[in-house]
């Protein structure tokens, strides 16, 4: 069974998912699938930050996600969209952040 350790890496995190997939037989959905589940996570999000309770009164469903589960399950589709795509999360991270310091310091 895939273990995810304590105090991973976003490396981890992908590793663990490619390990999670495959035990769970999800790892040969296309990407297309992938895509599409990932933005239906994103509308998930929105729906659960929507419906707090301070904000908008819930409607004829008040159940609904919390958003610390929708944003796991989002990183849960990046990564496997990633391992798809043949991508390291964490080295793009730290690739594309150190773009935008430059960017910054101009």
């Amino acid at each position: 069974m895939a273990t995810l350790k304590n105090r991973p890496t976003l490396s981890d995190l992908q590793k663990y998912v490619a390990e999670a997939e495959t035990e769970r037989r999800h790892d040969k959905e296309s990407i297309i699938k992938k895509f599409a589940m990932l933005v239906e996570e994103v509308g998930e999000l929105f729906v659960a930050d929507r419906k707090k309770p301070q904000l908008i009164k819930p409607d004829h469903n008040p159940e609904f996600a919390s958003l610390d589960e929708e944003l796991a399950d989002i990183l849960t589709y990046l990564c496997s969209i990633a391992n798809h795509l043949g991508v390291n999360m964490e080295k793009a991270f730290r690739n594309k952040e150190e773009i935008n310091e430059k960017r910054m310091r101009k």
